[in-house]
């Protein structure tokens, strides 16, 4: 039974409860969700999933409520995270935006809502490194990536800029593979080196 929290102070939880639910049937494992709000949780959770939602607000709510320490040290523990969109922006080591107090658990620079509004928002075919095909990728008010610590792979570019890149058990893409069917992305986060280990 893999215990995965999925952090619910603000944003779509249920898109990604359902991907890794589907992520974990394909590798023949059940998946128990826990949905995080206040602290004292993420130390059961063997992954983390960081959502999107409004980066601002979710920096804020998990300072408060104590989630931002319990969340390093889950990373520090080496279990794996998968932060999307906003999710990739708190992560970062900077946002470039004061009002965002980052985790600073990925070692990546971003700018917040470069690909503009949300009617700016598109879809595109995006080859993402371990994956055999491209990845259906849904971009809605996301961020890139304006700059990559030395430790730091880049998995997919999108106009030549990083748009999925990993730090160590950190997995990070400005889209929102929660948004598809496709759960492959949340596998490359949380199933792939399991397998390998298997």
């Amino acid at each position: 039974m893999l215990r995965a929290g999925v952090v619910a102070v603000q944003g779509d939880v249920t898109a990604h409860a359902a991907a890794i639910r589907r992520a974990g049937e394909a590798h023949g494992e059940d998946v128990e969700v826990i949905e995080i709000r206040q602290s004292g949780s993420v130390a059961e959770c063997d992954v983390l999933l960081l959502p999107g939602g409004e980066s601002t607000a979710i920096s804020r709510l998990l300072s408060r409520e104590g989630i931002d320490a319990e969340i390093r040290d889950h990373v520090a523990g080496g279990k794996p995270v998968l932060a999307t969109c906003a999710g990739l922006i708190v992560a970062s080591r900077d946002a470039n935006d004061e009002r965002v107090d980052t985790l600073d658990v990925l070692d990546v620079t971003v700018d917040r809502n470069a690909f503009g509004r949300q009617v700016d928002s598109f879809e595109a075919p995006l080859d993402v490194v371990g994956l055999e095909a491209p990845f259906p990728a849904v971009f809605i008010r996301a961020p890139v990536i304006d700059d990559v610590g030395d430790g730091v792979e880049v998995l997919a570019e999108w106009e030549g800029r990083p748009v999925a890149v990993r730090d160590g058990p950190v997995l990070a893409t400005a889209f929102h593979p929660e948004l598809t069917d496709d759960s492959r992305v949340h596998d490359l986060a949380f199933f792939e080196e399991r397998a390998v280990e298997a």
